[in-house]
């Protein structure tokens, strides 16, 4: 990553986090990376995640037992953990393009970070299991969180290059578990290959991929991973939702294949093309809600079109018919965090835009601003549980059940991109990095 890009990023930074402590009474942000916890009943660890807050400051993500420590107008502090260990693995002191950012001080256990820390006009960020007695300071102002989380969603230049990179590394595994898909690989087996293309393992990953085939695709969080194979005459769906790191930041990427040409194909190729409508809806100024109740209409076009439903789209808007089909929401912010934060925040000082009543499951209620970065993922499904409440009600009468039925062992389509709002346009990341190769 370039340098240059990195410390014009940290500038901005340090005049935002220095606005914000002032605004909220602070000197000093005492932020913890985290600690690893042990399983229950257990002598090993969970995957240890790292501390949004802490990677927001600094990009090391894999780290425990590290704080940053940031006082207003000055060169933050990082106390990086490196212990003498013969048992796992000791990163080496940090030597790259943002360590000259930062005064590091190498600590040897997790008790040598406390002769750092003061807890006088100070801030603490993160969890404090295990840290009784340290001088920390106030634990996670809900104001100054607001006032963070509200400036997460305007990117800078070095992270939407850390965005564009996330979606090169994800677009090139996308590839490689399209064609084992089409090799008759099984959910487990594509998996693997999506995590080999990638270079990166399930610890790194985002969040657990889902791979789902056949009716699988109907199931919104789809991650069992299945090790059969299936028989040709069997493959028919395979839709993949699955991300990928670089430097903390994250690529969510959903595609859907059909396994042959039909019905189905050209309902995944239709919707592709309301998915890349939608992307370019994204204007500032625009209610993102307002985005969303425009993906409803033409997923209710989807349905008249390809005979699901008898009804037209508007009514089937209006009357919720849509919502059994395309339960979930657009789309959400994307960075440091998949489901990226302040989404339903109401202002810089905290407060909540609910969702409308109707689309409960919608991230984002904010208006779409300059700099912001989005996922765009309509889909439709063909889900038995929604089905069952639908086939009960009032409106069971305009859904045609025998073409309902047809395409239920297809289980479903969602399309997904991760699109960047400029002033004068959109850059769709992910549709770009797929015209590279």
């Amino acid at each position: 990553m370039d340098k240059n890009l990195y410390a014009e990023h940290i500038a901005t930074l340090q005049r935002r986090y220095d606005d914000i402590l002032e605004a909220c009474g602070f000197d000093t942000l005492n932020v913890f990376s985290g600690a690893p916890k042990v399983q229950f009943l257990d002598d090993n660890y969970y995957p240890f995640k790292v501390n949004p807050q802490f990677k927001a400051l600094v990009p090391v993500t894999d780290n425990p037992h590290s704080w940053v420590i940031y006082r207003r107008g000055q060169k933050p502090k990082l106390l990086f953990y490196r212990p003498v260990d013969f048992w796992h693995y000791v990163p080496p002191a940090p030597q790259t393009y943002w360590s000259d950012f930062y005064d590091i001080e190498l600590i040897a256990s997790p008790a040598d970070a406390k002769q750092f820390l003061s807890a006088e006009g100070a801030a603490f960020l993160g969890e404090a299991d295990g840290l009784d007695g340290w001088p920390l300071g106030t634990p996670n102002p809900e104001a100054l969180l607001a006032r963070l989380h509200w400036a997460r969603a305007y990117k800078t230049p070095y992270e939407l290059a850390c965005l564009r990179q996330a979606n090169r590394i994800a677009v090139k595994a996308h590839r490689a578990a399209e064609a084992a898909f089409r090799e008759g690989a099984s959910e487990f087996e594509i998996n693997l290959a999506y995590l080999q293309a990638a270079a990166q393992g399930e610890n790194r990953m985002p969040y657990g991929n889902i791979i789902a085939l056949n009716e699988h695709a109907a199931i919104l969080h789809y991650t069992h991973l299945s090790e059969q194979r299936l028989p040709e005459s069997e493959r028919r769906t395979f839709l993949i939702d699955a991300g990928a790191d670089c430097n903390g930041y994250c690529a969510d990427i959903t595609r859907t294949y059909a396994y042959r040409d039909g019905e189905f194909a050209d309902l995944v190729a239709a919707m592709d093309e309301k998915q890349q409508e939608l992307v370019a809806g994204l204007k500032p100024g625009l209610p993102y809600p307002d985005l969303h109740r425009e993906c409803h209409q033409k997923v209710g076009e989807l349905l008249n079109r390809f005979g699901v439903i008898k009804t037209s789209a508007d009514n089937a808007v209006e009357s919720g018919l849509t919502g059994t089909f395309m339960p979930h929401g657009l789309g959400h912010f994307l960075g440091l965090q998949v489901h990226d934060v302040g989404g339903h925040q109401a202002g810089p000082e905290g407060g909540v835009t609910p969702p409308p009543a109707q689309y409960p499951f919608l991230r984002t209620t904010r208006t779409i601003e300059e700099n912001q970065v989005f996922t765009i993922e309509p889909g439709l499904y063909f889900i038995d549980s929604l089905l069952a409440e639908l086939k009960d009600s009032e409106l069971a009468k305009e859904v045609n059940w025998s073409k309902v039925d047809a395409l239920r062992p297809f289980g479903g389509v969602r399309i997904e991109d991760n699109a960047i709002v400029r002033a004068d346009g959109v850059e769709n990341i992910t549709r770009n990095c797929y015209a590279e190769d």
